[in-house]
């Protein structure tokens, strides 16, 4: 708590808006947008590789969310004061950071991926700005942060030389997404039968079933759309640069408009039960590897709005 005294010391309102906007690059709006970018436009390889390890460690850090329910540092120290800006994106148990997890999942992976020096600078800056904007806006302590960079680097390293691999998008990628499906499913599991006692807050403990469920969703779909993309679609990331921009646009506006249709869709349908969280989810994974990838061809032919004769 004495270095984030000492953050605290040096705050100013400029200061307080640069570092909530710098913030937002760990969220997981980002993570999913860049994922889907690179899987489109860049590398199929490398955007794997991206949600390997951003699926891994959100179930990793889910799991020791709720496992060691450490609370945020303004609950353990009453005086302490936060960014109020920060609060509304700072739900859950503190330990580990969910923000810095994500952004070394996206920057480290790409990093790690690309051989151009100045990109790998600019991931690495990424990483330390989001790591050091977690403690400044007051929502993390260092142990959160360092454990997050620790776990979340070695995923990375651990993953890469895998997908550096020619052979993973074939039955060694089914079988790591089968080995995270099947440990999702057994957390949501766990997270729904488990006695956590009255000690348990309701807000984080409902964070990590939903976090499962989505989890079991999304590995078990990508499992499906893998195998029909390798199959039969086959796509091509290449195209013209306002081709690539406007398939991304499109494609990432219409997942999300999934993300939120589906939840208000599968609500009315099945009202709050949590296996929603897996079949939304699912549905955008199938959309973004094997329905998407689908008019590729199109926007590689420069967008043409007539059949050549």
């Amino acid at each position: 708590m004495n270095f984030l005294y000492l953050l605290e010391s040096i705050r100013s309102p400029l200061l307080d808006e640069c570092m909530s906007a710098l913030t937002l690059i760990g969220d997981e709006t980002v993570f999913i947008a860049v994922a889907l970018v690179v899987f489109w436009c860049c590398s199929k390889q490398c955007g794997l590789y991206l949600l390997v390890v951003g699926f891994f460690n959100i179930l990793i850090n889910q799991f020791i969310k709720i496992t060691c329910r450490v609370p945020r540092p303004w609950v353990l120290d009453p005086n302490f004061t936060i960014v109020e800006s920060a609060r509304a994106g700072a739900g859950g148990y503190s330990f580990p950071s969910g923000h810095t997890a994500n952004a070394v999942s996206l920057f480290g992976c790409c990093a790690a991926w690309t051989k151009n020096r100045a990109i790998r600078i600019t991931c690495i800056a990424a990483i330390v700005i989001v790591a050091f904007s977690r403690m400044y806006l007051g929502v993390h302590t260092p142990a959160d942060v360092l454990f997050s960079l620790v776990i979340a680097t070695a995923l990375v390293l651990i993953a890469r030389p895998v997908f550096r691999n020619a052979d993973t998008t074939g039955a060694r990628l089914t079988v790591i997404f089968a080995v995270l499906t099947g440990l999702s499913f057994l957390f949501a599991l766990w997270t729904n039968l488990h006695a956590f006692g009255d000690g348990i807050d309701s807000a984080n403990l409902h964070s990590a079933q939903k976090n499962a469920w989505l989890l079991t969703g999304g590995g078990f779909a990508i499992i499906i759309g893998n195998y029909i993309e390798r199959k039969y679609i086959r796509f091509e990331v290449g195209a013209p640069f306002w081709a690539q921009v406007l398939k991304c646009v499109l494609g990432i506006a219409i997942i999300f408009g999934i993300k939120s249709g589906g939840k208000v869709l599968l609500s009315a349908l099945f009202g709050g039960a949590m296996f929603t969280n897996a079949l939304r989810y699912g549905m955008i994974v199938l959309f973004a590897t094997c329905v998407w990838p689908l008019t590729f061809k199109w926007f590689a032919a420069g967008c043409p709005l007539k059949r050549k004769r």
